[in-house]
């Protein structure tokens, strides 16, 4: 203790006393234990990134928005480019696609609705198309029933079309079936007029891989895939939609050419490279294409199964 009339010198905290050596924060005192400090410490920098966290969940938030915003602009024009195409007088083909809609059970709801619109763009595009197909749905029921019930009830008065309960096998001969399966080792070179080719109509984003393959074994049915590797080669592994695959048959149907048939319906962002019937890389599409990615020569595979199961 001062002795008494003494002064007791107070000394004014010099700079920097007080604060961390390393970034300025207040240093804890020296009275907490060292695990108080280092939760004091970690809380103290919590709240000095708390804007930083703020602004980049901001940014990915954004990010997501802008995603989908260019996903529905791609579809918006694959919509349009549809509707672009002209008509020309029709003279209907004896070739007939059918649609296998016994999947049903094996999809999600959110995929049902999408093997619906798909399905509405097959039939959109037939009735265009300068050789239509005799157009079949078959095993149709559950889900999808329910789904066009709910937001095309306008599908009941479908012209063209036959829409069947039962399975395609117990509709058309089993000598005319071809199922269309990228599983397949046989190779689609030329259409048969007088065949029914077969389209799974399965969306499953691969988690039902080879499933029509193994259905078209069991029934003892033709099975083949299309020439896509022939003529066609992608930046990346792509997914054929039900609709893509129908549409590539009109267009052959069409123009008798398979590249021709193939580049007037793949999207442009797949990013498709033409290859020679030699398999040779076509320089001139090579040129217009993106190559920012390097290139996957596997087939193309369907969503709906058709070309990839």
């Amino acid at each position: 203790m001062a002795a008494a009339g003494e002064k007791t010198e107070v000394r004014a905290p010099q700079p920097g006393e007080g604060l961390s050596a390393e970034d300025g924060r207040s240093a804890p005192s020296p009275s907490l234990s060292k695990r108080q400090q280092k939760k004091l410490l970690k809380q103290q920098k919590w709240e000095e990134e708390r804007d930083l966290r703020k602004q980049r969940r901001k940014e990915r938030k954004q990010q997501r928005r802008q995603q989908r915003q260019s996903l529905q602009e791609e579809e918006k024009a694959d919509h349009q480019n549809v509707r672009k195409r002209f008509r020309r007088e029709s003279r209907p083909s004896s070739l007939r696609l059918v649609v296998d809609c016994s999947f049903d059970s094996l999809m999600l709801t959110k995929d049902v609705q999408k093997l619906h619109k798909q399905i509405q763009r097959c039939y959109a595009e037939n009735r265009r198309a300068s050789h239509p197909v005799q157009f079949y749905l078959t095993s149709m029921g559950g889900q999808l029933k329910q789904s066009m019930d709910e937001k095309d009830k306008g599908w009941v008065n479908w012209k063209d079309i036959s829409i069947k309960t039962e399975h395609y096998s117990e509709v058309l001969a089993k000598e005319d079936l071809v199922y269309l399966t990228s599983d397949s080792p046989n190779v689609l070179n030329e259409l048969d007029h007088n065949k029914a080719y077969v389209i799974g109509g399965l969306v499953d984003h691969n988690h039902h891989k080879g499933i029509t393959f193994e259905k078209a074994k069991e029934l003892g049915i033709e099975h083949a895939q299309l020439p896509l590797s022939t003529f066609v080669r992608m930046n990346s592994r792509k997914v054929l939609a039900v609709n893509h695959v129908f549409e590539i048959v009109l267009a052959y149907l069409e123009k008798s050419s398979w590249q021709e048939a193939f580049f007037t319906v793949l999207p442009q962002r797949k990013g498709a490279v033409a290859l020679n019937p030699g398999g040779e890389q076509n320089q001139e599409k090579d040129q217009e294409s993106s190559s920012d990615s390097e290139p996957d020569t596997k087939s193309l595979e369907s969503s709906g199964n058709m070309e990839n199961s």
